[in-house]
């Protein structure tokens, strides 16, 4: 595809080659955040506009702020690949997909820049604003994906995003005793509480067995939503702050 108008004003267009139709749906309905896992924002943006590498994003926002856009939001870009949420698995037809210049795990979790948040904040309020996308469809790509995909970290920083009114949020539950569970456990407990994590909308099987998938949801959860510890091991704090969320949809308001 040739150049085309950016659909947010304050980015610039790289077109990408990697995008489809949209399958099923008018307009997009989750905003997906990633990180680009490589050394540098120039490569992640090369690649991401690279046939050959068969993946792309809507937006890549750099380090310094300054955001791109490669693919128009009424196609479908190719960024999510399996994954699930709430009863739906194609959400790349369902979702704009913003890349984070960020190295991420293998780089040891660097912070990311205020300049970037900054920017990526006023692109997901303008994404938002213009789709009329629910505060709790803007999510991570490890919610979509648990196990396979751990981006965009345990360090991004979700409570400043809410704070300017881009997602969903609660006060983390505090880390304390109790009853806890994890892999190996099974019983009524274990399956409530893989009956809330699917009612928030993951993937996950309602078997009353912690499984290793349902420690990988758990893990999941807690790198959004409780990033204080994760470890995959359902204690309190996560129970409470899973509880809290769901208490806080607006479906349950």
């Amino acid at each position: 595809m040739s150049d085309f108008l950016p659909d947010c004003r304050l980015a610039e267009v790289v077109p990408s080659p990697n995008h489809g139709e949209r399958v099923a749906v008018d307009r997009p309905d989750i905003l997906l955040l990633h990180y680009t896992g490589m050394p540098s924002a120039d490569a992640a943006q090369a690649w991401l506009c690279n046939a050959e590498s068969e993946v792309s994003s809507h937006y890549l926002v750099h380090e310094d702020g300054r955001i791109v856009q490669m693919v128009p939001e009424a196609r479908r870009a190719w960024h999510a690949g399996k994954s699930f949420w709430a009863g739906e698995t194609d959400i790349n037809s369902r979702s704009i997909g913003i890349e984070i210049a960020n190295p991420g795990h293998p780089a040891g979790l660097p912070d990311y820049p205020d300049k970037q948040i900054d920017a990526l904040i006023e692109l997901c309020l303008d994404c938002v604003k213009r789709h009329g996308i629910p505060a709790e469809r803007v999510l991570a790509h490890s919610d979509v994906a648990p196990v396979r995909k751990v981006d965009p970290g345990e360090n991004f920083p979700w409570v400043r995003l809410a704070a300017a009114g881009v997602g969903h949020w609660v006060e983390p539950a505090p880390l304390g005793g109790g009853r806890f569970f994890q892999t190996g456990d099974r019983g009524q407990p274990v399956e409530a509480l893989q009956s809330m994590l699917s009612l928030y909308g993951y993937d996950i099987d309602i078997t009353g067995e912690f499984c290793e998938k349902t420690a990988g949801v758990v893990t999941a959860f807690q790198r959004h939503f409780r990033p204080v510890r994760v470890d995959g091991v359902a204690d309190s704090s996560t129970i409470e702050t899973l509880h809290r969320l769901l208490v806080a949809l607006p479906r349950y308001c």
